[in-house]
């Protein structure tokens, strides 16, 4: 692209193609190189390379897509603090500040530099579920440092040696410290594999720097963008709904989406105030979910990068579900930034009828947490990352057990159990769950977990749509409510602390997605195939 004013358009696909499998080569050794679940089973993580300005270029196609939509702005507040000039290669910074960050203080961020023939020309970035954060517990804190540690940008290697005093300090502060560091290991392998490709790149086109290759891809994202925001109608598009809240108490979102010309603005004011509970969503995570279903809503076809996001504002009144102030507890952020795809999606849906879905149960989605020893007293933590049913399309059921707007997955059920002692007795789709309508709302799923040791384990349970189920849309029905039940028959709160007893079992019921259209237009083929799958018969309400 050396002197070149106007790219060429195939070159400058063949090259983006090619940063891409970089990162997604490097999220590959990630997965492999990693010690916890999370990552190797559930994809919670997300991998990029970045300009020396640190805006992503390219965005590994794995991993939970909306992570990397926010950090450019980590990697901008990052350089804030350590300059361009102040980086050698092999540096790497780490934080989970969540105002920083992606919002809560588990996911741990980093960035190294990328230096070619002595100059710095760009940033690899990733940013991982840890298996463990420390704190005193992970639903009883009311501020955020109870929730664990708060790691502010630190350098965690300098020139490619590790910071032993950090490295102590914060393995000092957690339950798990072989596989915090293993998957940290892994990310900073994940970086150099970014870091190698990006100077093969640079040496085989010939190219001293990413700068001029950035600004056309960052163009075309923007104008690919712009050009799908165009086609809306200009007008303020209204929405609102409520989710379980806390301790009784539903929290309220108020969503307005803005159009104007080649421009969209979405404003949360109105929301509820920020709550003493870890639902709170930082202000990036609330940008970060609420740019990435606007972007696989309006131009899903064109590949990602910082230039895919420069036409979408978003606003949040300060002090609120959606914009707290420290320290506000933010563990369970998801629990409010999952849903304002619903919101954005019931907005729009005057205007873009045939594009929108109904809301998926898995927005937000229900995490369950496992910790304690196996029966020699070794400690183990496990997350239950499962999915529950998508919500439905004019065109199409809803896709079941898939998540939505995350792209996380419970992995192998052989995996959890060899990384811990519990047992999986059954995982099915849950039947009679999706909502009704002309095309029906996607699938949950069930998922009955045993406790064969002879300690009790600790049992958290994150999630919500247990007394506000994902909406239909257009005359569509509600999908099915999640719960969790234990074998005693008690019923057991979405947003709770128990123990799962020894030889105990507990049936976690994930929700269903909502249904679209008039459910007596629904095609008889498609009923009675629904009635041969077993899709429609209600399952027991115990």
């Amino acid at each position: 692209m050396t002197g070149r004013s106007t790219p060429d358009p195939i070159g400058l696909e063949v090259r983006w193609d090619r940063l891409a499998a970089a990162t997604d080569e490097a999220a590959t050794t990630m997965l492999r190189t990693a010690f916890s679940t999370i990552i190797r089973e559930s994809n919670d993580y997300t991998v990029v390379l970045m300009d020396r300005r640190g805006r992503t270029v390219a965005e590994s196609r794995a991993g939970i897509p909306a992570f990397a939509a926010l950090m450019s702005s980590l990697a901008e507040l990052v350089l804030r603090r350590f300059p361009a000039d102040q980086w050698l290669d092999g540096d790497c910074v780490i934080t989970n500040d969540p105002w920083i960050a992606t919002g809560h203080l588990p996911d741990i961020a980093m960035i190294t530099p990328v230096f070619h023939r002595g100059s710095l020309v760009g940033f690899a970035g990733t940013a991982a579920h840890s298996p463990d954060i420390g704190g005193t517990s992970t639903l009883g804190a009311t501020d955020l440092l109870a929730e664990g540690v708060l790691i502010p940008p630190l350098r965690l290697f300098r020139g490619g040696r590790v910071e032993q005093g950090v490295k102590d300090l914060l393995l000092a502060n957690v339950r798990l410290p072989e596989e915090v560091w293993g998957d940290l290991e892994a990310q900073a392998a994940a970086h150099a594999v970014c870091r190698r490709r990006a100077r093969e790149f640079l040496d085989d086109f010939d190219e001293t720097g990413l700068e001029e290759f950035a600004e056309a891809v960052h163009a075309l994202a923007d104008a690919a963008m712009r050009e799908a925001i165009a086609a809306v109608p200009d007008g303020v598009y209204r929405s609102c709904l409520d989710a379980d809240g806390v301790q009784g108490r539903p929290t309220h979102i108020e969503c307005a989406v803005e159009v104007r010309g080649e421009d969209i603005t979405v404003d949360y004011a109105g929301s509820s105030r920020q709550v003493p509970f870890a639902v709170n969503s930082t202000l990036n995570y609330t940008r970060a979910y609420s740019m990435y279903p606007l972007k696989v809503l309006l131009d899903p076809a064109t590949r990602t990068n910082w230039g895919s996001y420069r036409a979408i504002r978003v606003r949040a009144p300060e002090g609120t579900i959606v914009n707290p102030t420290f320290p506000a507890p933010v563990l369970a952020r998801h629990l409010t930034g999952h849903l304002l795809s619903c919101a954005l999606y019931q907005a729009l849906a005057p205007v873009l009828p045939d594009r929108v879905i109904a809301d998926s149960g898995g927005a937000p989605a229900l995490r369950v947490r496992f910790a304690g020893q196996d029966d020699d007293g070794r400690p183990f933590g496990l997350m239950l990352f499962a999915n529950a049913g998508m919500g439905a399309s004019r065109a199409s059921d809803g896709l079941s057990t898939t998540a939505f707007p995350t792209n996380s997955g419970v992995g192998g059920i052989e995996a959890l159990e060899v990384s811990s002692p519990l047992r999986f007795v059954r995982k099915e789709l849950r039947a009679g769950s999706g909502g009704s309508g002309r095309r029906r709302g996607g699938l949950g799923q069930v998922i009955e977990v045993h406790n064969p040791t002879r300690r009790p384990v600790q049992m958290v349970l994150l999630g919500d749509r247990e007394h506000h189920p994902a909406l239909g849309l257009a005359g569509g029905g509600p999908g099915a409510p999640a719960r969790a039940v234990l074998s005693t028959g008690e019923r057991v709160s979405l947003k709770s602390i128990s123990e799962l007893a020894p030889g105990a079992s507990v049936v976690i019921s994930f929700a269903g997605g909502g249904g679209f259209g008039d459910p007596q237009e629904r095609e008889p083929e498609l009923r009675l195939a629904d009635e041969l799958a077993g899709y429609t018969i209600e399952e027991d309400s115990a």
